[in-house]
């Protein structure tokens, strides 16, 4: 009978060890940007919904449509840069602007805003751009090492 019993030892001598290595410490050092993408998929779809939350759906129909479709976009946004972060740095960009667009929307596409209204995109777009520029400087950092 074959004796299959794992052995505790040392597998320095495994002719994969290197590459493991490798592809272990590579996906350890986008780990943190993975984090943060998952946060802008959080607000995304906070974004999405926070018309319908601070109830302002019904007093600017235009705002709470474009903050569906700006919340929708940056929940899947999130979502691809959390599955791949090491090729999200353009994707980083679009979701900044996102943000600034969240911070601008309630003068942009409203006449007269509400303190609700502002205070929820303002924050929001706010936390956005943090998100994003913080995961951009987290990936600068990794490929500078």
């Amino acid at each position: 009978m074959a004796d299959v019993s794992h052995r505790p030892g040392d597998i320095t001598g495994h002719p994969d060890a290197s590459e493991m290595r490798d592809r272990y410490a590579r996906m350890l050092q986008t780990r943190g940007v993975a984090a943060v993408e998952e946060l802008v998929i959080l607000a995304g779809v906070w974004t999405a919904i926070s018309a319908y939350t601070v109830h302002f759906s019904a007093a600017a129909p235009t705002l709470a449509i474009s903050n569906l479709v700006v919340g929708i976009a940056l929940a899947v946004l999130g979502l691809c840069m959390s599955m791949a972060p090491e090729r999200s740095q353009d994707l980083n960009f679009v979701v900044l602007l996102m943000g600034a667009w969240l911070i601008v929307a309630p003068w942009v596409v409203t006449r007269h805003p509400s303190t609700g209204m502002i205070l929820s995109n303002v924050i929001t777009g706010a936390c956005v751009c943090l998100f994003s520029l913080t995961a951009g400087g987290l990936l600068m950092s990794k490929r500078r090492t």
